[in-house]
């Protein structure tokens, strides 16, 4: 055998060791091959070994994303065991009387596992666990969280990732999303757990009812006010959870069963038919609006795998197309205004700056919040909440945070009572951009092999500002990293804002979950106001320009961005 460098050897002492103490059969018996491997001098397995020992998965504010696998930087029961048990530990130590943990999970490899896993962690650090009856969506574990009165709440879930990964979301006893310091305390926590096998393990908690996912149907069912209810719907799940409690909710309020896309219809985590089960990618929609096309829908509306985004589309002029997440979001919040709903409307730094104008219309407060739903669902007052990337909160009351289920509802309330009065919801668009100038967005989102790379890219941004971006005069820059809430209503975060003449602006930072660069950009194109037949023509000259502008600041942010 060829001899060793002491950092090999120093890496499979690790890796016994890890398998020493790995509850799972799968994971130890892969970890223990991989061994042998790198002892029979395989380069690629050392590489591999490596990768999987290279730090460990991080707990920050989304708690844990990563690929299953065996290591420390994989997703896997000894990783969800630490993680449970620096969760029952902060519980303990910050609560003087902690109440229940409940704990949901998706239909992904292993999510039903973890879920036990963490439920007899909990009750072995002398807990209540209440556990979801079954794969559910995301919004039904927190509307648990606060109808049942719990300390705290996690969901098995990597939402929208690829099938080879798995995750796991935290959530306190508010059923917000965990925001600083707590994400911090949770981890050290961890840190401090020792090994797995000596961690105290109880019963797996008590199996909830049907009983509170019925409520939480109901609830959602309620949101939608009597009304039209004609309309013809194409829905996909995309191999997830979503179809069961969408079909349920559609037809407690009335509304006649779409068509389901078939191949996408049950649940599956190897999800087959697309290449990524996202709504947003290339391809994930094409069955739909296939179907769609095929039998003249009205609209087509789609879940992620955990149900707690939703997408949707129109037929328009030249075929079927995708509404943006931003142009969704302005629909709920004309749906919620026009119905009465008072209080804050909040979205994220790098979502259309449209809602702002639409609030101040309707004499409502406006609140612009860090990107992600930990940070929206805690605007103050909250009535409604969005974010561009298809996450919406129609009723905070009961679910503070995104949820898919809740906005497909009312989006379709909404189209059905346009369809009756011969509207589309791009007409209601149209309206919006007649009354607060067409608001287009667009995104620029740059890859990376290496993650330096991005570091070196907005170091750049920050010593050379562009001057100009596609033609717009750049009349201010906000780091939003030196920020304080005081100068950007802000907490500090990695990001800059350039705002440009005319009202267009652009916002960069790096992306929280993938090695990418991402910029948001958004144009203000005023509207010319004539009679009602010129207005089509004067919204969609808007629209040219728009793309236009778009284009131009787009190849400029590139440009500027070096990479």
């Amino acid at each position: 055998m060829p001899h060793m460098s002491h950092e090999v050897d120093a890496l499979l002492q690790r890796a016994r060791a890890w398998a020493a103490d790995d509850p799972d059969d799968v994971t130890r018996a892969e970890l223990e091959s991989l061994v042998d491997a790198v002892d029979g001098g395989d380069d690629a397995a050392a590489a591999d070994l490596a990768d999987r020992f290279d730090g460990t998965l991080e707990f920050g504010t989304a708690g844990l994303r990563g690929a299953l696998g065996a290591g420390p930087n994989r997703m896997n029961r000894v990783v969800v065991t630490r993680a449970a048990a620096g969760l029952a530990a902060y519980l303990r130590d910050t609560l003087p009387h902690p109440g229940p943990v409940v704990i949901g999970y998706d239909a992904r490899h292993n999510s039903d596992v973890f879920a036990r896993d963490t439920a007899e962690v909990m009750t072995g650090a002398g807990l209540t666990a209440h556990v979801l009856p079954r794969p559910l969506p995301t919004p039904v574990l927190a509307f648990a969280i606060r109808e049942l009165g719990c300390a705290a709440g996690v969901m098995v879930t990597a939402s929208h990732n690829p099938p080879q990964d798995n995750g796991y979301k935290v959530y306190l006893g508010d059923g917000s999303q965990i925001v600083p310091p707590a994400d911090a305390e949770i981890a050290a926590r961890i840190e401090a757990v020792g090994r797995v096998a000596d961690v105290p393990r109880g019963p797996a908690g008590r199996v909830l009812g049907e009983d509170v996912v019925d409520r939480y149907l109901d609830t959602v069912a309620g949101l939608a006010a009597d009304g039209p209810r004609d309309l013809d719907l194409v829905y996909t799940p995309l191999h997830g959870v979503g179809a069961a409690p969408v079909l349920q909710v559609l037809e407690t309020a009335g509304f006649s069963e779409p068509r389901v896309v078939e191949q996408q219809e049950q649940p599956d985590p190897d999800f087959p038919t697309v290449g990524f089960p996202n709504p947003e990618e290339p391809g994930a929609m094409d069955l739909a609006l296939e179907l769609a096309a095929a039998t003249g829908a009205d609209l087509v509306v789609a879940n992620d795998p955990d149900a707690d985004r939703c997408a949707a589309a129109v037929p328009g002029d030249t075929g079927w197309r995708m509404l943006r997440g931003d142009e969704v979001g302005a629909l709920l919040a004309h749906q919620l205004l026009t119905s009465g709903r008072e209080g804050t409307y909040a979205t994220s730094v790098v979502s259309s700056t449209l809602l702002s104008k639409m609030a101040a219309a309707a004499g409502q407060p406006y609140a612009e919040t860090l990107t992600g739903f930990k940070w929206i669902s805690r605007a103050e007052g909250l009535a409604f909440g969005y974010e561009e990337a298809l996450g919406y909160c129609v009723d905070p009351e009961h679910v503070r945070d995104k949820d898919g289920v809740s906005a497909l509802l009312l989006l379709c309330e909404l189209a059905a009572r346009l369809k009756a009065e011969g509207r589309t919801l791009l007409d209601v668009l149209d309206d919006l951009a007649a009354a607060h100038g067409l608001h287009a967005t667009d995104q620029v989102s740059v890859r990376v092999s290496d993650l330096a790379l991005i570091g070196q890219a907005m170091a750049r941004l920050r010593d050379r500002p562009p001057s100009e971006l596609g033609g717009l005069a750049v009349e201010g820059v906000d780091d939003l990293a030196r920020g304080s809430v005081e100068t950007t209503g802000l907490p500090p975060t990695d990001g800059l804002r350039f705002r440009l003449a005319d009202g267009a602006r652009v916002v960069v930072r790096p992306s929280g979950t993938e090695p990418k660069l991402k910029c948001y950009l958004e144009v203000v194109v005023p509207v010319e106001q004539g009679r009602d037949g010129e207005r089509a023509d004067a919204v969609e000259g808007a629209r040219i320009t728009a793309a236009a502008r778009l284009d131009a600041i787009g190849g400029d942010v590139r440009a500027a961005l070096g990479l």
